[in-house]
């Protein structure tokens, strides 16, 4: 099936391209989280209108990508969540969760999209967490989960 991606997907493409992917894939991954549209002659229109937002919001160069890579890896980020009595958390904590506490703590405003997460963060303590700012670069933030 031909699709048009309306985000950004992992090792499938970048927001405005045109890809072909199995019909199961489509009809009950992507289509239903909104990351992609049906590719019709009509959806062209949309391509480009899609690919100059996403010139408007992405970073161009990779010295840009690793001045903000260097911010984000220099702040400390703390999030507070509410957890039980083991340090368990009640719930996870999101990308967008994680996308907040950055700009609180004074890093760059990263699109909550761009943050990876390797597994679901459950419990209290040190985590991990990649942020892609450019087809060539990654950043690490560290992210301390503590009881609220």
């Amino acid at each position: 099936m031909k699709i048009i991606l309306t985000h950004e997907v992992s090792g499938l493409g970048a927001a405005g391209d045109v890809v072909d992917v199995k019909d199961g894939y489509a009809r009950n991954y992507l289509i239903p989280r909104k990351f992609a549209i049906r590719w019709t002659k009509g959806g062209e229109k949309d391509v480009e209108q899609i690919r100059r937002a996403r010139k408007i919001h992405e970073i161009h160069t990779i010295e840009q990508a690793n001045q903000v890579k260097a911010q984000l890896e220099g702040v400390k980020v703390r999030l507070a969540v509410r957890s039980g009595d083991a340090g368990r958390l009640f719930g996870s904590v999101t990308p967008a969760d994680i996308a907040s506490a950055i700009k609180a703590s004074g890093g760059p405003e990263v699109d909550k999209r761009r943050i990876e997460l390797g597994a679901p963060i459950k419990t209290l303590g040190a985590h991990e967490t990649s942020v892609r700012l450019h087809p060539e670069v990654a950043a690490t933030v560290n992210i301390e989960v503590v009881a609220a």
